[in-house]
């Protein structure tokens, strides 16, 4: 590579790219930009970036040498400007994949030969088949201090062949993931393009300080099960200053499924998702349906939503046991919205039958706030269990227009409501909030 290429990685990763967006209020420095004092090249390990050549080996060898030759500091595998098509692959520790501008990762689309790996054990299964999944396109297992950053580079799964064999039903595994982190921390990916993902597009799991800043996601409309982030069963993760535009549910906050979830016993907590824009037709924030290890503690603030099915999705299911607890939304504003607010304790399928019908979700603390939407078909919903109804659900400030003669619908649930247009049900009332919320 020439030395001037290597000094602008360098350079780059020296001086982080949205300085002005770390000034503002912000997670991001729970993992700080690292420098590397060594910087090696895809081409240094035979890689070309024609789109045609399969470069799935180039990507193991460099990846090999940073794992086995350690460098004080850590190593930086440069990706330069180029169409670099591979198979999957995985990370290693202390380093960072830096993507050039104009450089992109590109999956190959040999399906029948994608490798295979063991289902999470939170899940007991494939999220969409029983027994194994393909492996993610990107992947890491127990590592710590990784950064993918770069220059706007592009990291493409060529989802479409994958959606279009899951809609004939011709696909015996679960779809492959674009990046999944498992078991690893200090995790922090910025300034990448994520592409046409075959499955949900950046999936930490298991994982303790990740930060996901400064991304863009992308997959059609209509693509399937196309999640933006999904942090899972993980702890300390920071989301924001990212435009999403996918298929499904743009940011999800998950902690397992039924009995498998129970059993694994791992929380998600201390997630923070702030200034996002996107638009999907499912979710614009989405807390499950899969939470059956816990989720609490987190803050989502200054989300920007168009064209969304369901603006704010907080979601469970009889059997799915955990909890949903002390969870803040504030600042929200949507543009065309079929639903903007659904607290709902019915959504989603079971992994097998051997989920316990007696292990009831506990929902409690749900704070919504200053939220602003037009063009909104229907309010909400909020809708609890039977005999464990959903408690402290507090909505502030929250102004819905173009919705008509649409009315909220209520059951099983106790909270506040205050200045909120169209008037919320009864068993939200303005005493309660002022004393209790």
């Amino acid at each position: 590579m020439q030395a001037l290429a290597l000094l602008v990685a360098v350079l780059s990763v020296l001086l982080p790219q949205g300085l002005a967006a770390e000034t503002a209020t912000t997670c991001a420095g729970i993992v700080p930009m690292r420098r590397r004092r060594e910087v090696i090249s895809i081409s240094d390990f035979g890689g070309v970036g024609d789109g045609k050549t399969l470069n799935t080996w180039a990507f193991h060898k460099a990846i090999y040498r940073i794992q086995h030759v350690r460098r004080r500091g850590g190593t930086l595998l440069y990706i330069p400007a180029g169409i670099w098509l591979t198979g999957s692959f995985n990370l290693t520790s202390h380093m960072t994949l830096y993507l050039a501008r104009g450089a992109v990762i590109k999956a190959t689309q040999d399906v029948w030969n994608w490798p295979l790996v063991d289902p999470l054990p939170s899940y007991g299964r494939g999220r969409e088949f029983p027994g194994s999944r393909y492996a993610s396109f990107i992947q890491a297992n127990g590592i710590r201090d990784v950064i993918i950053t770069g220059e706007n580079g592009t990291i493409d799964g060529q989802g479409e062949i994958w959606w279009n064999l899951w809609k004939q039903k011709r696909l015996l595994h679960t779809r492959p993931h674009l990046l999944e982190l498992m078991n690893s921390r200090d995790i922090l990916v910025s300034n990448v393009v994520f592409l046409n993902s075959p499955f949900w597009n950046i999936h930490p799991v298991y994982c303790s300080n990740v930060v996901i800043k400064l991304v863009t996601v992308l997959a059609p409309y209509d693509s399937p099960n196309t999640d933006g982030v999904d942090p899972d069963s993980s702890s300390n993760v920071c989301i924001e200053d990212s435009f999403i535009s996918t298929g499904d549910d743009l940011v999800a906050v998950k902690s397992g499924w039924d009995e498998y979830g129970i059993s694994y016993g791992r929380p998600s907590y201390g997630i923070t998702i702030r200034r996002l824009t996107g638009t999907t037709p499912f979710s614009g924030f989405a807390i499950g349906s899969e939470t059956s290890g816990g989720v609490e503690n987190v803050l989502v603030d200054n989300i920007n939503l168009y064209n969304v099915g369901t603006g704010i999705h907080i979601k469970t299911n009889i059997g799915r046991g955990g909890y949903i607890r002390n969870i803040t939304i504030n600042d929200i504003t949507m543009n065309t919205v079929g639903k903007a607010i659904q607290i709902a304790s019915d959504v989603g399928e079971h992994p097998d039958e051997n989920f316990n019908p007696n292990a009831i979700p506990m929902v409690d603390g749900i704070t919504i706030k200053n939220v602003w939407g037009m063009e909104v078909e229907q309010p909400g919903s909020i809708e609890g269990i039977k005999n464990s109804p959903f408690t402290n659900i507090c909505l502030f400030n929250v102004k819905l227009w173009g919705v008509g003669a649409s009315l909220w619908k209520c059951t099983d649930v106790s909270g506040g409501a205050l200045g909120v247009n169209p008037w919320p049900c009864p068993q939200l009332t303005s005493s309660y909030a002022t004393s209790s919320c």
